[in-house]
């Protein structure tokens, strides 16, 4: 036997019946509190489990969401049979009309831009027109120097000059005090 079977006694029904017991026997108009419930559960039944409080908030939950109670200004209580079922937000779908049962749908569409329709020559196996450019960038051309001009970095003393914005010359600080 496991310690959850020893703690439970058999006579104790399951939980949602008792909240229901409880709802029914609180009768109040706006519904019943959370802690009205379980106050209500520990007065009339013996031998409850320790986190009877933590059974009753999770089982309060799950029937909100089962729609069993409704749930209003912190108060639960038993939904009105013969109120209209809660709509959810925004606007309801429009109604679509039944397909014929050997309808087959049409596979996706593939994702992306469809490719550019190509010229009926240039499908047929025709060599395509002979652009007077080649596309993208042109190759860089290396400098050809003339013999009679020199670079200025070569009358410099043949060292080059590095990227960008040439440092500040500082000046020579004179000796203080000679």
């Amino acid at each position: 036997m496991s310690t959850e079977e020893e703690s439970t006694p058999a006579a104790l029904p399951p939980y949602p019946e008792l909240i229901l017991e409880a709802i029914d026997g609180l009768n109040e108009k706006g519904g019943s509190s959370k802690s009205a419930i379980s106050n209500y559960i520990e007065s009339h039944r013996e031998n409850l489990p320790e986190d009877h409080v933590a059974q009753v908030a999770e089982h309060l939950g799950k029937m909100k969401d089962a729609n069993e109670l409704t749930f209003a200004k912190n108060n639960y209580s038993r939904p009105d049979p013969d109120a209209p079922p809660k709509r959810g937000r925004g606007r309801p779908p429009k109604p679509k009309a039944p397909l014929p049962p050997d309808y087959v749908p049409p596979p996706p569409r593939p994702r992306g831009r469809p490719p550019k329709a190509k010229a009926p020559l240039a499908a047929a196996g025709a060599p395509a027109a002979a652009s007077p450019r080649p596309r993208g960038r042109p190759p860089k051309k290396p400098r050809v120097e003339v013999a009679g001009t020199a670079a200025p970095a070569a009358a410099a003393g043949g060292v080059k000059r590095g990227r960008g914005r040439p440092p500040k010359a500082k000046p020579a600080v004179a000796a203080v005090g000679a």
